[in-house]
């Protein structure tokens, strides 16, 4: 038991040093070679936080593992918007303008409903993945168009995203070392975090579905917790919202979509009758939140964290067999 705690924290270590590492290099590159601030914002940073969620969600498919691979997903949706956005709230509440995230916020929960209609058919296959990167391609080229063409000012958020990384590589040599380096590490700690996080739940009987929703989620979120808890303590509430909902669309139609195409995956029984739901339900309670006030106040920072709670007692208590 110790020695599968050893692995998971060694793992969990690699993963947050790795996602910093190729987030650092990409941005660097991106600076290098000329490619605006707003496409920096949008892509490395928005989607690059989801780095540890890809590549523990890939090698869980390689390796057999549906339960983890679609749980990590799950949970990391869950856990963004009740912990995170959460979290943030209760430090300083989050203003938030309508235009800016309308798109975005309304496009987390269709991306939800997307996954509960093709999880119907009880596994995802490489015809699901195709649909859920069709979607992923058209939200990017929605969000690219109106924020370049329209002035939209959503624009802005994504340019401020890519400025809360500070401290870049410098150099050619040095922004691609950071960028390798992040990705040996990345695909390096996946492999120990998984065996330790396999490893804790055969200690105690806990399926791996359940591992997968909570710890392992959990885990892999910590790139986006530092990027968010960072921006809501410098008082950039747009860049910390964004940045989750950056993160839960790609978590849905990009890594999903990879790892059903690799490995179909069945989709584990509890996912379909519980999590699934409450992955819907936190993205319209967010929406809900942000629509009617324009803005989490630290009463609704408080009801998120009171509703992960929650969902984690009965994950444990409840669904937990």
């Amino acid at each position: 038991m110790t020695l599968n705690i050893m692995y998971f924290c060694i793992g969990l270590a690699l993963l947050t040093f790795g996602g910093e590492a190729l987030i650092r290099g990409a941005l660097a590159s991106a600076h290098r070679l000329g490619i605006s601030p707003l496409l920096s914002g949008m892509v490395i940073v928005g989607f690059g936080t989801s780095a540890p969620e890809l590549v523990v969600s890939v090698n869980a498919a390689i390796d057999g593992q549906p339960d983890i691979a679609i749980g990590n997903v799950v949970g990391s949706n869950i856990g963004n918007i009740l912990l995170i956005l959460g979290l943030c709230a209760l430090i300083t509440p989050l203003t938030v303008r309508h235009l800016a995230l309308q798109r975005d916020a309304a496009t987390v929960v269709a991306a939800s409903i997307l996954f509960l209609v093709l999880a119907g058919g009880g596994a995802l296959g490489r015809l699901d993945s195709v649909l859920l990167v069709g979607a992923l391609l058209a939200y990017l080229g929605w969000a690219y168009w109106s924020e370049s063409f329209r002035s939209a000012p959503s624009a802005e958020l994504h340019k401020s995203e890519s400025e809360e990384i500070t401290a870049l590589p410098k150099s050619a040599m040095s922004a691609a070392f950071f960028s390798i380096l992040g990705l040996l590490l990345l695909i390096g700690g996946s492999q120990v975090f998984l065996l330790g996080g396999t490893g804790i739940a055969h200690h105690f009987g806990v399926p791996e579905a359940v591992i997968g929703l909570t710890l392992v989620a959990v885990g892999t979120s910590l790139p986006e917790l530092a990027i968010s808890v960072i921006a809501a303590i410098r008082r950039h509430s747009d860049v910390a919202v964004g940045n989750i909902l950056g993160s839960n669309i790609f978590n849905l139609l990009g890594i999903l979509a990879l790892s059903a195409f690799l490995q179909p995956l069945p989709i584990p029984s509890r996912i379909i009758q519980f999590d699934q739901w409450v992955m819907l339900a936190t993205s319209v309670l967010l929406l809900l939140f942000l629509y009617t006030g324009r803005r989490l106040s630290r009463p609704e920072g408080g009801i998120l964290l009171i509703c992960y709670c929650a969902y984690v007692w009965l994950s444990f208590s409840v669904y937990g067999d």
